[in-house]
């Protein structure tokens, strides 16, 4: 991993994946990044067909993850999809409930995000992250059969481990602008720094 002084360095641009190898991506995986005893394990939907294309975590151009995560305070600048050590060196990882990769979200059945839930929790019982950051309220209200849960740190926990809910950071999320997703996260980087997740 690199040290912390290196976070200022940006990585090497990735080369974008043709057409042809974003569409061969459909149901593909791509691995968690992860650690153990992270500070936040942020959980994404499921992977869109770029990302798995390229195999890191909030890939596609338009995204607003990595721009959200920095101006919210998590990282000192806008780290590239394919700077996943960096990620982990600062304590968060990545992850998502359902590991297929589809064109979108919606694509996605009931029964596919509840067994996402389930191996979230097998996740969180391994590795022991402080919290977990849910990133997609409807796929969450049906992976948790908490049809009320709102945006915010919820009731339910899993393990010692907590859960805040934060709105998707997919392009696609018109409802959520970069501005408003921002103050949701730094919300959450506020209470996440005191509060204990238990």
């Amino acid at each position: 991993m690199q040290s912390l002084s290196k976070m200022h360095e940006v990585a090497p641009k990735q080369k974008p994946p043709t057409g042809d190898e974003i569409r061969a991506a459909e149901g593909c995986h791509i691995p968690d990044l992860i650690a153990p005893e992270l500070k936040i394990l942020f959980c994404g939907i499921n992977p869109g067909l770029y990302s798995a294309a390229t195999k890191h975590h909030f890939a596609r151009p338009g995204n607003r993850f990595w721009p959200a995560l920095h101006l919210a305070g998590f990282t000192p600048r806008i780290l590239a999809p394919n700077e996943g050590d960096d990620l982990l060196e600062l304590g968060y990882g990545v992850t998502s409930l359902v590991q297929r990769a589809t064109a979108t979200a919606h694509e996605l059945a009931p029964s596919e995000l509840v067994a996402g839930g389930r191996r979230l929790a097998r996740t969180v019982s391994i590795h022991r992250p402080r919290w977990v950051a849910v990133l997609g309220v409807g796929a969450y209200r049906v992976a948790f059969g908490q049809p009320r849960a709102e945006i915010g740190r919820q009731q339910n926990t899993l393990g010692d481990t907590g859960i805040w809910l934060l709105p998707s950071p997919s392009g696609a999320n018109g409802s959520y602008p970069l501005v408003d997703l921002v103050g949701k996260l730094r919300e959450f980087y506020a209470a996440a720094g005191q509060a204990k997740a238990v």
